[in-house]
């Protein structure tokens, strides 16, 4: 099996063509980059790249990660009631869907490569600030700004990330949120460690924080400078007609933008609808999974949180292997089959143990359907947000962090939405709910359909 950073002998493919303009359905020139082409060799700089961002991707999700197991000491120092937690741990989805608006306008402004990298380092120097709060305003307030700067990181590298796959020719962005993932088990399991040998908190962050920022700074110098390749050949400048096509692409982007409003075409919207029903079923199965063990079937406190950790595992696993699912069958094919897998194990594993009188089979068929879950949902994010970056017509950060805000408001409305219904209905028919919106994603999968003219892309200003 090759490397999955490994790219094509450059000898074994033919030269590329000389840059051209694209043109539009008229036939009128569009000013836009050169479109690499199939038969052209692979930069070596993309694949630094691909190294890079996923090394990013990996930090991101371990800087959080090591905020969640520490919560319920924090809790216990700063008095606070569950109620008053609840509003507190709402800082961070409000920071962030407020900051991925921001993160448009800035890597327009800045470019992904530079606010993908310095976003990551506020990230990790944010972190400690939790650790400081001494009541539940300053707590929310420092879960706003972690928030905030997790938003803003979050379209930037997801934006180079469609730029590298966009350079490599082939799907990169399962596996770049599989390394989110790894990373939010790397983080989880050292959160554990820290708070098991009673680690202060701050001490804990502080070192997570510098280490964060050494790794991630040090390992993404080699992003791609620009959001879209341009060089006609590998390894050698643009010449001047492409540089003149650049710089005519980005004044006509500009221009466009003060001639007419900000449009949110059908596509994005979509595209953020399956995000929001993903979202808000993985923050529902994150925050209620182990109260549905531990309440609703029985079990053992060490065996209420295997819902989560299943989910979490299955969704790393296929996450890492679906560059090559997407590859092989297609972004529809594999949306669509996972989300049928999805909402028909949840169903599964909620509809069983209502029918197994041994509490002992019930809680094993209710950890399978949540790990079910996990493994049908985990390609929807990459394959949305790529989806959302090659849209044609449309900035790459523009789109993501469209989709991006329209998909978060799942992990803001997700959690109180299950708990009122859970107060009527009881936990096992609300946890219903991410298993329909599931079903809701295997209906709109078409949506992540390449579309003609995604090669003539607008380029970021």
């Amino acid at each position: 099996m090759p490397d999955a950073f490994e790219a094509p002998d450059a000898t074994e493919v033919p030269a590329a063509p000389a840059p051209a303009e694209d043109t539009s359905a008229d036939g009128s020139a569009t000013g836009s980059r050169h479109v690499p082409q199939p038969g052209d060799a692979v930069p070596q700089e993309a694949v630094a790249a691909r190294r890079s961002v996923f090394v990013v991707f990996l930090c991101f999700g371990a800087v959080y990660a090591n905020w969640v197991p520490r919560v319920p000491q924090i809790k216990h120092a700063l008095g606070l009631s569950d109620s008053g937690l609840g509003v507190a741990l709402l800082g961070a989805p409000v920071g962030t869907v407020c900051a991925v608006r921001l993160a448009s306008w800035a890597v327009g402004r800045w470019g992904s490569r530079r606010v993908t990298r310095c976003g990551a380092v506020v990230l990790s120097a944010v972190l400690p600030l939790v650790a400081v709060a001494w009541n539940a305003v300053t707590l929310t307030t420092a879960l706003l700004l972690l928030g905030a700067a997790l938003g803003l990181t979050d379209v930037a590298m997801n934006a180079q990330g469609v730029a590298v796959e966009r350079a490599l020719r082939r799907p990169v962005m399962s596996g770049l949120h599989g390394a989110y993932s790894l990373g939010g088990l790397l983080g989880a399991l050292l959160g554990s460690t820290a708070a098991h040998l009673d680690v202060a908190p701050l001490t804990h962050f502080t070192v997570i924080a510098v280490v964060s920022a050494a790794t991630v700074w040090c390992g993404s110098r080699r992003l791609l400078p620009a959001d879209e390749p341009s060089p006609a050949s590998p390894g050698t400048p643009p010449t001047a007609a492409v540089a003149k096509a650049n710089a005519k692409a980005r004044a006509d982007t500009k221009a466009n933008a003060k001639a007419r409003p900000a449009r949110w075409p059908l596509a994005v919207l979509l595209l953020g609808l399956i995000g929001l029903c993903s979202f808000t079923g993985e923050g529902a199965v994150e925050d209620w999974s182990a109260v549905y063990l531990r309440d609703g079937l029985h079990a053992a406190a060490g065996t209420a949180g295997l819902g989560f950790a299943g989910c979490s595992a299955a969704m790393t696993v296929v996450r890492l292997a679906g560059d090559r699912l997407v590859a092989r069958f297609g972004p529809v094919a594999v949306l669509r089959t996972g989300a049928l897998v999805a909402a028909s194990g949840l169903g599964a594993g909620l509809a069983l143990p209502s029918l197994i009188a041994s509490t002992g089979a019930a809680q094993p068929a209710a950890i399978a359907g949540f790990t079910l879950f996990g493994a049908g949902v985990a390609l929807v994010a990459p394959v949305t947000f790529s989806a959302a970056g090659n849209l044609p017509g449309t900035p790459s950060a523009s789109a993501i962090s469209r989709v991006t805000g329209i998909g978060y408001l799942g992990f803001l409305a997700g959690p109180p939405v299950i708990g009122f219904t859970a107060q009527a209905a009881g936990l096992r028919g609300a946890l219903a709910i991410p298993a329909a919106l599931a079903a809701a994603i295997a209906l709109l999968a078409a949506t992540v359909r390449p579309r003609r003219g995604t090669s003539a892309r607008a380029p970021e200003a």
